[in-house]
């Protein structure tokens, strides 16, 4: 990798060389396609997996195709954290209108997306794409398999496959695991702690508001039960900075 860079270093980055062919993903993906990834592919910044029919075995499936603004990225690197920054904003608000979700169940919801860019040589040569899938995880290791469309699969009451449990003595340590696993916890509620124009609170402020209200829902959801147990997970301030306002209450449960 050092020697090739070395022998880089003299040319323009960006330039072409004379004869070589055009990456395969230069050009951007299609939107609603299907493929069969395993949960390897979604922590890779790029995929070339080939798309399947969506009435095949799949576990993703493309819900929105975006593209950078070529001017403002010119001078940027393809894995500059900016980057997913904006992709977080457009593809979570795409995310939740395709599936349905509010934005409480979709922090308490095993089916989440993930987004993949164009290969460096693509990204080199002017590709600004950005491909976003939905995806679901029945275990912290394996994703679930799909049905032939997740649009619309988290509106009402989703089932139980598609909501989100924890497997452990703690919340914090617990994997977490659809709710048709074998499971500890189960999260019932999301919380608003804050109003969107709010400014940050502080990490003690937010816990404590989230362990108030959580502690007061979770109650009612087990009908004031006099020996309940429950958690509460609450983000910080990159989180808030993104505009998540909510924690998540659970309760111990095997059901």
């Amino acid at each position: 990798m050092l020697l090739l860079a070395g022998l880089l270093s003299a040319c323009d980055a960006g330039s072409v060389v004379p004869g070589a062919k055009d990456p395969a993903d230069l050009k951007a993906p299609d939107n609603g396609l299907c493929r069969d990834l395993d949960a390897e592919a979604v922590e890779s910044g790029t995929d070339d997996t080939e798309p399947v029919a969506c009435t095949k075995a799949h576990t993703a499936e493309t819900f929105y195709v975006g593209e950078f603004d070529a001017d403002a990225t010119k001078d940027t690197e393809a894995d500059d954290p900016a980057l997913a920054k904006e992709v977080a904003t457009r593809c979570g608000g795409q995310f939740r209108k395709f599936t349905g979700a509010t934005e409480s169940l979709a922090l308490r919801t095993v089916v989440s997306w993930a987004w993949w860019r164009p290969s460096d040589d693509a990204w080199e040569q002017g590709a600004r794409w950005y491909r976003c899938d939905v995806i679901a995880r029945s275990t912290s290791s394996e994703l679930a398999p799909l049905p032939r469309t997740a649009k619309g699969l988290l509106l009402g009451i989703p089932a139980a496959t598609w909501m989100v449990c924890a497997d452990g003595a703690t919340v914090a340590d617990a994997p977490r695991v659809a709710c048709t696993e074998k499971h500890t916890w189960r999260a019932v509620s999301a919380v608003s702690i804050g109003k969107k124009r709010d400014r940050w609170p502080g990490s003690r402020l937010v816990e404590i508001r989230s362990r108030d209200f959580c502690s007061d829902w979770v109650g009612a959801w087990t009908n004031y039960s006099l020996d309940y147990e429950y958690a509460y997970t609450w983000f910080g301030k990159d989180d808030w900075d993104s505009g998540n306002r909510m924690s998540v209450c659970w309760a111990r449960t095997k059901e």
